[in-house]
């Protein structure tokens, strides 16, 4: 069974004994509010398809693969950038699953797993894999590098290719100070 372009599926609904699959793929209305939220340029041929299934007596396995062509801003030149992301995404939703009660916990060696939903909203599952999968810092082919410098008033500044100071010179100096 494959459902047809859902942006929500009701769980209890679902055949418990063989796996649904799904293909989401926003429609212009919804694409143009995941641009403007995930504030890019340009967002086009996005897709969630994939399949979830009964995991155990009360759980669910969802996997899938996210394609979506992005276009976003230069963090150089501003100049468009064009990236295709092509993603596997996979949830464990779990009738179990405790939220850690402490204000610190470490995160989990299995970052999938999350609380079971009544409803699997696809919409914000596309927007949540899309928004962790964009590139951090797009840079344009023919961007050139970027070099930043800083040094206080009359002293040289350092970069990557300088020889770092070493910080029992500057003891030195200061004890050169005091002696005098």
């Amino acid at each position: 069974m494959t459902v047809r372009n859902p942006s929500r599926l009701r769980l209890a609904s679902l055949r418990k004994d063989v796996p649904t699959a799904f293909d989401y793929a926003p429609d212009e209305a919804a694409l143009a509010a995941l641009r403007d939220r995930l504030d890019l340029l340009g967002l086009r041929k996005v897709r969630l398809r994939g399949e979830i299934a009964p995991e155990g007596r009360a759980d669910w396995r969802l996997t899938a693969q996210l394609g979506a062509t992005v276009q976003q801003p230069c963090t150089v030149t501003l100049e468009p950038v064009t990236t295709r992301i092509d993603e596997p995404v996979a949830r464990l939703y779990l009738a179990g699953f405790r939220t850690p009660s402490e204000a610190e916990t470490e995160m989990p060696e299995d970052d999938t797993q999350e609380p079971l939903p009544d409803a699997i909203a696809l919409d914000a599952l596309t927007e949540e894999a899309l928004a962790l999968a964009l590139p951090a810092f797009p840079r344009h082919p023919g961007a050139a590098p970027f070099e930043a410098s800083a040094a206080p008033p009359g002293a040289a500044p350092l970069d990557d290719t300088a020889s770092q100071p070493s910080p029992f010179a500057g003891l030195a100096d200061l004890k050169r100070k005091l002696d005098e």
